[in-house]
């Protein structure tokens, strides 16, 4: 199958995050046993989605590994001028929910696979598609929890994030909560009768706007934009009358931290003022929505001059984004982002990505078999 072929087929599967993913999972499958890889469908503990890990070559010894994510964003935006699921083709372009973040890239690495299995490869290639990426990462986690068993220590992970096909070394961690205070409801003509939840959360949120600012004197990472680790509140809910003391408040919460720095442990003055309040009467809840380190990769590292030299684009050294990367180097594999179509329409209507961007990833691709084999 061409390249334009398997993204037609995997832009159909509407695989929105948070969803059962067995009908795009399966199909993968099938044809990568198609092509002679061995495969294994890895479900995780929701039940109804699974990571899949493909290898073309011996898993025995180290080689490489192409991650991505079969998720995408939900396409309920307005601003779509055809069906997100329904790939089309307009000039050098392809329209469609994915074809940029990042159904291109998983598209790249399957139309490779007809060539790599007849090359013989001495180092293997390994596939590694997860789920639930847009939710904050949930999905792959436990998929790394099982490489040691499906494979030998890779040499790398090549995390196919669109990148303009531009190797980059670094991005933030980020760690998000939901933060629940609960009080007593009455009417507002009596506050001493009850507990304003909504009063309560200000103080706790007081303390995360301390916490961000302090944030601002450092440490500094000169690689990012700003170069300092962030603190934001990004929703706030409560109440139901203005006349009725709020029992109940919820605050979302995130922060993005410079590399060396746990996201974890500079929301833990945000989560101790919250907890706090349970000595004045109230419940208090924290869900932690999502979390997944920072990545820093040398620049000398052998991984960088590798994807270097792949593309014929010196690395960028770092972005506001955040990926899997950060997970496989906190699990002790280096890895890198590297990837076709441009970051700037993902997320978006009339997503899109072009045959040319395709055509170099595919490429790119072709030629790191080339390094397996020789």
């Amino acid at each position: 199958m061409m390249v334009e072929d398997i993204l037609a087929r995997l832009v159909g599967f509407p695989s929105a995050v948070g969803r059962p993913n067995a009908e795009i999972v399966g199909w993968i499958a099938d044809y990568c046993r198609s092509q002679g890889a061995t495969v294994e469908i890895l479900p995780g503990p929701e039940g109804d989605r699974a990571n899949l890990f493909a290898t073309i070559g011996p898993a025995d010894v180290p080689g490489y590994v192409l991650s991505g994510h079969t998720d995408v964003v939900p396409a309920a935006e307005a601003g779509w001028t055809s069906d997100p699921f329904l790939l089309r083709a307009e000039g050098e372009r392809l329209y469609g929910r994915g074809t940029t973040d990042m159904k291109g890239f998983l598209a790249c690495a399957l139309a490779a696979l007809p060539q790599l299995a007849g090359a013989k490869l001495e180092r293997p290639l390994h596939l590694a598609f997860s789920y639930d990426e847009e939710a904050g990462c949930r999905g792959v986690p436990h998929m790394i929890e099982r490489l040691p068993a499906l494979c030998a220590k890779p040499l790398g992970v090549i995390v196919g994030e669109p990148s303009g096909l531009r190797p980059i070394l670094a991005h933030k961690g980020k760690a998000a909560a939901r933060l629940e205070v609960i009080g007593r409801s009455g009417h507002s003509s009596r506050p001493d009768q009850g507990l304003s939840a909504i009063h309560a959360m200000v103080g706790v949120l007081g303390q995360a706007v301390a916490q961000g600012r302090s944030l601002e004197a450092g440490p500094f990472d000169a690689r990012f934009e700003p170069p300092f680790s962030t603190l934001q509140i990004g929703i706030v809910s409560g109440g139901q009358a203005l006349n009725v003391i709020p029992e109940r408040c919820t605050a979302d919460i995130e922060v993005r931290a410079i590399a060396g720095a746990s996201p974890r442990a500079l929301l833990e003055p945000v989560r101790e003022r919250l907890a706090a309040l349970e000595a004045e009467g109230f419940r208090t809840g924290w869900q932690e929505l999502s979390a997944y380190p920072a990545l820093a990769l040398a620049g000398d590292s052998a991984l960088a001059a590798l994807l270097s030299e792949l593309t014929g684009q010196t690395p960028l050294e770092a972005v506001s984004y955040g990926t899997e990367a950060g997970l496989f180097q906190e699990a002790g594999f280096e890895a890198i982002i590297c990837g076709p179509g441009d970051i700037a329409r993902a997320h978006r209507p009339d997503e899109f990505i072009t045959h040319a961007e395709l055509a170099e990833c595919l490429a790119m691709i072709h030629a790191l078999g080339r390094r397996l084999g020789a």
